[in-house]
């Protein structure tokens, strides 16, 4: 099998392991249904899942299919910023109840690296989407909201290919 079965596989075994799950505890949390062998036989990419099986896997795990999938995931809205670099000066000049969370996140990820130059701090593709679930927008609004405040520059707007 490839390189895309194996990621996969390892994408099964982290929803798996999360939940607490031997390949023994899904086959009997599943009553049978998903034999512990052929589920491991997923896992070290070693077997096709169809579509139709990795749907039914995602129900049983309670996650949506999209989670499954190693990568390529289904954007929701415009995309996120490729280079996120926030400016914490700029920050600290904003309202509390407009940036609390934001201002928070940020001070959190500094006292975590020990970084506390003050004037910007990077961050991943993926702190941005869990902002964005706190600000109860898509990454790319978060990303324009920011742009808006001043936090990021103009050029962290993502590209679009037209």
């Amino acid at each position: 099998m490839g390189d895309y079965a194996k990621a996969l596989g390892a994408k099964l075994r982290g929803i798996r392991q999360q939940q607490g799950l031997s390949l023994h505890g899904v086959e009997q949390k599943s009553g049978g249904r998903w034999k512990a062998v052929v589920v491991g036989s997923y896992e070290r990419g070693d077997r096709a899942v169809t579509v139709q099986k990795l749907a039914e896997l995602a129900d049983f795990y309670g996650v949506p299919v999209v989670e499954l999938l190693p990568e390529g995931r289904v954007p929701s809205g415009a995309e996120p910023a490729t280079k996120i670099v926030i400016n914490l000066e700029r920050l600290q000049q904003l309202p509390a109840e407009k940036v609390g969370p934001l201002a928070r996140y940020a001070a959190t990820i500094q006292s975590q690296r020990g970084d506390y130059n003050g004037k910007v701090l990077s961050i991943r593709t993926e702190d941005l989407r869990s902002l964005a679930i706190i600000y109860d927008m898509t990454p790319g609004e978060l990303t324009e909201q920011l742009i808006d405040w001043g936090v990021l520059p103009p050029e962290a707007r993502p590209s679009k290919e037209e």
